[in-house]
């Protein structure tokens, strides 16, 4: 048995209880008003400008010259290409690239981010992999399970869905878990408990990104 698989008692309840959320079930099904998908679009751009600094520390602290191209390459990719793709569907719900530049992160991305960040910055690079890879699972699990259900009359929503159902992020998400479980392979007990601890905290944290969407929480003061 793999290390993620022996994740899966720890994941499986947590995109268990995503895909229940009313904010998920109503984008699977095409009912979602664009308010909370507004803001989540805002929410995520913010949250990837730290997801390419992830990618950066796992360049720096990488076992081998092949993973840390990789890591260099996701970081590039990040920068260069996501976010421009994220700006051009942002246009699509009327988002215009000063409103994402300008977005304050709200209190769950900013504690979600500063966690990652923390992690990939103090922690072993098993650490970083552990709380990078519930990102990749958790929302290619969440587009292959509304994939299989049938995509939405809006277009917009279909496409969210086919992105992070489709061939490429689905190589990703196996990527990352793939390096976990050569991680976690040649790792002691202790720091395979550690893994797994900070897998669920990032996993938890990607429920909260989506319930945070939907209350478009806001700073009180």
């Amino acid at each position: 048995m793999t290390f993620t698989d022996e994740l899966a008692p720890v994941a499986d309840p947590v995109w268990d209880a995503i895909l229940d959320h009313p904010m998920v079930r109503q984008l699977g099904d095409g009912s979602l008003d664009t308010g909370p998908f507004e803001y989540w679009v805002k929410q995520d751009y913010v949250y990837l400008v730290d997801y390419a600094r992830v990618f950066a520390y796992g360049a720096a602290t990488a076992p081998d010259l092949e993973t840390m191209g990789t890591f260099a390459d996701l970081l590039d990719s990040t920068i260069d290409t996501e976010m421009d793709l994220h700006r051009a569907y942002a246009a699509e719900f009327g988002i215009t690239e000063s409103e994402l530049e300008a977005t304050t992160a709200s209190p769950t991305t900013r504690a979600y981010t500063d966690f990652l960040v923390r992690v990939a910055a103090t922690g072993t690079f098993g650490d970083l992999v552990a709380v990078l890879l519930p990102c990749m699972w958790g929302f290619n699990e969440t587009g292959l399970r509304l994939a299989a259900d049938g995509m939405p009359d809006d277009d917009r929503y279909a496409e969210w869905i086919r992105t992070y159902s489709g061939e490429e992020f689905t190589e990703l998400t196996t990527w990352c878990k793939e390096l976990m479980d050569e991680v976690a392979a040649d790792a002691g007990e202790e720091a395979r408990d550690r893994f797994r601890d900070l897998f669920y905290t990032s996993a938890r944290y990607e429920y909260r990104f989506w319930d945070a969407a939907w209350r478009q929480e806001d700073w009180e003061l």
